[in-house]
């Protein structure tokens, strides 16, 4: 019965897997009530399927699992950078990708096996290499010399690492989020990579174990993943290939993103062709492990009518950045009446000061009101990680709901917190 009574039906696969429709309209996810959920957490709120996202998991590491046994799913997370979701990760098998020393220190927070941790960027500070070097962790991803220089005066036994190169692969997706083409600033173009592993061979503690590339994100198609893992094999044979994440979400009913299985079974297929067999196949998916179990509740402040109709809402830019950056197009809910079919067409609008604060171009919605709770569906990736004081907006809490039951895992900012990083007249005497 998951996704039930909504009034376009196309919404199941948009919404979380366990969302559903109450008889009297009232959005409910994990058994609980969003607007009540508005109501006792305050909006902006990021709410989760928790048994949706463990199910994903899950989903994710058997169906790879199933088809190159050798296998590891890491869980992107960056995509989500929250403590809860790092522990539920772990606790479901999944390995931890970090990309900063934030990340890293919630991933080992959170419980999360160090050798289970992957650390990538393309610019790593000292102090990340430092902290990543004395907590242990599984392996660090090398963009290019200058990681191979500062990892010279730290280290003292050996580490895992992989190269990761630039596969020539640009799909069609946003600028913003396309990692694989000759011009990315991520990674090595092939003959930099070669020429850099023929290098470490002799190294006393850096131990090349294998290659690692991503192409973008948001990927709507399989085949540029396919390409993509072809690559490889103009590097020779490793124990260890990492072919990144970026599988597609469907955030709207014209999106059609492929299948979980569709995209197992491509990768895998190309996989047999080239890597070599018996070799540890590892995938980091982000976006598509977390985005649709992930909602953004907000309050309507107010509808205007004026060159178009707006439903101004209390978030925007400070909660969703990623509409502006990643071009998102969410699909809007009123979370009071799910079950009615739309009578208007409006500007879903932020409350932010900038005319770009468009959560929805032309949303359609049940008679939207002041006081209404408005959810924006599959909003699990991003949301949170880009969340900032815009305007000086708190940045919002996270609830997990599963079974019925809410668990805070995010605390709303307060405002002595917004505060407390500046220096103030206490301080320092900044009028005169």
């Amino acid at each position: 019965m998951a996704g039930s009574g909504f009034h376009d039906p196309r919404f199941a696969r948009i919404f979380p897997p366990n969302a559903a429709v109450r008889d009297n309209g009232v959005l409910e996810v994990g058994g609980c009530s969003v607007p009540a959920l508005a109501e006792e957490y305050g909006t902006p709120l990021y709410v989760i399927d928790e048994q949706g996202l463990r199910e994903r998991m899950r989903a994710y590491r058997e169906g790879l699992a199933a088809r190159w046994p050798n296998s590891q799913v890491a869980f992107a997370s960056k995509s989500f950078p929250v403590l809860a979701a790092y522990a539920i990760a772990a606790a479901e098998g999944l390995a931890i990708d970090v990309a900063g020393a934030g990340e890293l220190l919630l991933a080992l927070e959170s419980g999360a096996p160090a050798e289970l941790i992957h650390l990538h960027g393309n610019a790593k500070s000292h102090e990340e290499l430092v902290l990543a070097v004395e907590a242990g962790i599984g392996a660090i991803v090398l963009d290019g010399e200058a990681d191979v220089e500062r990892l010279d005066d730290l280290l003292t036994r050996p580490q895992d690492v992989l190269i990761r190169i630039i596969p020539g692969v640009d799909p069609n997706v946003p600028k913003a989020i396309s990692t694989g083409g000759s011009a990315s600033k991520f990674g090595l173009p092939i003959s930099q990579a070669k020429e850099l592993i023929a290098k470490l061979e002799a190294h006393p503690f850096i131990n090349v174990v294998g290659l690692h590339l991503h192409i973008g994100s948001q990927v709507l198609e399989v085949e540029p993943f396919e390409r993509a893992v072809e690559a490889v094999r103009e590097l020779g044979e490793f124990p260890v290939y990492n072919i990144g994440g970026g599988l597609g979400v469907n955030y709207n009913v014209t999106h059609d993103a492929p299948s979980l299985d569709a995209y197992l079974d491509a990768i895998t297929a190309a996989a047999a062709r080239v890597l070599p067999a018996g070799s540890r196949l590892i995938i980091e998916p982000g976006r598509s492990l977390v985005a649709r179990t992930g909602m953004t509740a907000y309050r309507v402040n107010n509808v205007k009518r004026t060159g178009a109709t707006f439903v101004a809402v209390d978030g925007g830019l400070a909660d969703q950045m990623n509409v502006a950056l990643m071009n998102m197009e969410f699909t809007p809910i009123v979370a009071d009446r799910a079950n009615a079919a739309p009578d208007t067409t409006a500007q879903l609008v932020g409350r932010q000061c900038e005319s770009g604060d468009l959560l929805v171009d032309r949303a359609e919605l049940a008679a939207p009101a002041p006081g209404d709770t408005i959810v924006l569906a599959a909003t699990g990736a991003y949301g949170y990680t880009l969340s900032n004081n815009y305007n000086g907006a708190l940045k919002p809490a996270v609830v997990f709901c599963r079974d019925g039951e809410s668990r805070l895992a995010v605390r709303r900012q307060t405002y002595a917190e917004f505060l407390g990083h500046h220096v103030g007249p206490s301080e320092e005497a900044w009028a005169s």
